[in-house]
């Protein structure tokens, strides 16, 4: 069995690449059971989750990702998630590699956060707001500049500091970033709000959000969790990657609850969107909502990039 460290994980999944796998997963067919959740309790720690994500397709790919969520390790100046992948021949079920699963998963998330953006945000977007500072965060900009002409970029984080400190990272990377600790001024003046955190109560503001703009939401993958308050899809179009977004997220399922979402109004899936089953924007003035959970789908597809560029 191989082995693939952060290093070599990474190397075969630049967005120009990985963005377009990813359509073709979702337009193909493929087995996605249901993940598997389990919360973690131990006696003087913090409360963690740990996810379990199966795919296997007729490429001949099975995967299987574990993935360990504890949100208090940043108090400890550690990474919040954790996670390993293991590919398999799905023929036979031998071994064929270990991968690092956090890289697996923040560029997948990502790549998946700029493949809803392609159909949904307008075509002239140019204006990022980025909520968070994690590993997913600091990969937003590139996903997104690879479908949209970005040229700027605001991070905003509940820590300022982490704010700052990335918005010059980014800087020396040459891009137009900047920090803001004023959170509704930023989100007015964006044409792509992208959340990227842990947040357990509502950030973003419906009634901050411009007319055209696009609200991308990847944390609130629990019932416990919320990124945006119910009014953010009041008057919008809302898209789902996978149907489990409707039993997992706490964003859709307090909208539902205020009667600002019908789950019968959700206007598609990424599947949908890739097989050109449902139209993406109509229009530049309607505003948009992207709410994601992610996908085992989407691990196996990148796992596959990186097996079949070691193997090429």
């Amino acid at each position: 069995m191989k082995h693939f460290d952060e290093a070599a994980t990474r190397a075969p999944l630049g967005f120009e690449k990985l963005v377009p796998a990813l359509r073709a997963a979702f337009a193909a067919e493929a087995q996605v059971p249901p993940r598997h959740v389990h919360s973690i309790e131990t006696a003087g720690a913090d409360k963690g989750t740990v996810l379990i994500m199966p795919a296997w397709s007729d490429a001949g790919f099975l995967g299987i990702k574990t993935i360990n969520i504890f949100p208090g390790n940043s108090a400890r100046g550690l990474p919040g998630l954790h996670a390993t992948y293991v590919l398999y021949d799905a023929r036979t079920g031998v071994p064929l590699a270990m991968m690092d699963g956090n890289e697996i998963t923040a560029r997948r998330t990502a790549a998946a956060s700029a493949l809803g953006a392609s159909f949904l945000a307008r075509g002239d977007a140019r204006r990022l707001l980025v909520l968070g500072t994690g590993r997913i965060a600091r990969m937003l900009l590139a996903a997104h500049a690879s479908v949209r002409p970005i040229d700027e970029v605001v991070m905003w984080n509940h820590r300022p500091e982490g704010a700052e400190a990335l918005a010059a990272q980014l800087r020396a990377e040459g891009w137009n970033a900047q920090a803001t600790v004023d959170l509704e001024a930023a989100v007015r003046n964006a044409d792509i709000v992208s959340c990227a955190t842990l947040a357990t109560a509502p950030l973003v503001r419906g009634e901050w959000l411009a007319p055209g703009s696009h609200l991308d939401l990847i944390g609130s993958f629990t019932p416990a969790m919320r990124e945006a308050d119910a009014q953010c899809f009041a008057g919008a179009r809302t898209f789902i990657d996978t149907n489990e977004a409707l039993q997992k997220s706490g964003d859709l399922l307090d909208a539902i609850a205020a009667g600002t979402l019908r789950a019968q109004a959700v206007q598609g899936t990424l599947a949908d969107l890739c097989r050109g089953e449902r139209a993406g924007r109509g229009s530049d003035a309607e505003r948009t909502v992207f709410k994601a959970v992610g996908s085992a789908l989407e691990d196996l597809a990148a796992a596959t990039l990186v097996w079949q560029h070691a193997t090429a």
